[in-house]
């Protein structure tokens, strides 16, 4: 089984307009890289890399940390906001996708990559993978690298 796990999905961008959009997601998780990090792909390729954990909490009750806040709405949708320099992204995710990933990442990762004391995994970071924008991270002043592909 590869380590690396991707899943194309959609999620609705929620604006102050009227009308919300689908736009196309990338989902990646990879245990070689670190165990305890998921990433989203957004349209035009600004990747969010942080705790598995922050998805897996946020399913069930809403959490923050950093810049990212998840909430479940209802019973079939979750919420994820990014907050970045460039404002701010409101996401719906279904949460059947979500979980399928998630089960999928559980199956990936090592015994070891889940700490049992409720301390936080990873800090949110955002980065560009366009060449034209810069390499940004949203939860530390440290830059973060863009991600690859695998």
């Amino acid at each position: 089984m590869s380590p690396v796990i991707e899943e194309h999905a959609r999620a609705r961008l929620i604006t102050d307009g009227p009308l919300t959009r689908p736009v196309p997601v990338d989902l990646r998780y990879d245990a070689t890289e670190d165990p305890r990090t998921v990433h989203i792909t957004l349209p035009g390729g600004t990747d969010w890399a942080f705790g598995r954990d922050l998805l897996e909490r946020g399913l069930r009750t809403p959490i923050e940390r950093g810049a990212v806040r998840v909430w479940p709405c209802g019973r079939t949708q979750l919420i994820v906001e990014l907050h970045s320099t460039d404002g701010v992204e409101v996401f719906q995710f279904e949460i059947r996708t979500l979980i399928r990933f998630l089960a999928r990442t559980r199956a990936q990762a090592p015994a070891t990559a889940t700490p049992s004391d409720g301390t936080p995994e990873k800090r949110p970071s955002r980065t560009t993978t366009s060449a034209a924008a810069p390499t940004t991270t949203a939860a530390r002043p440290e830059r973060g690298t863009p991600a690859t592909r695998g």
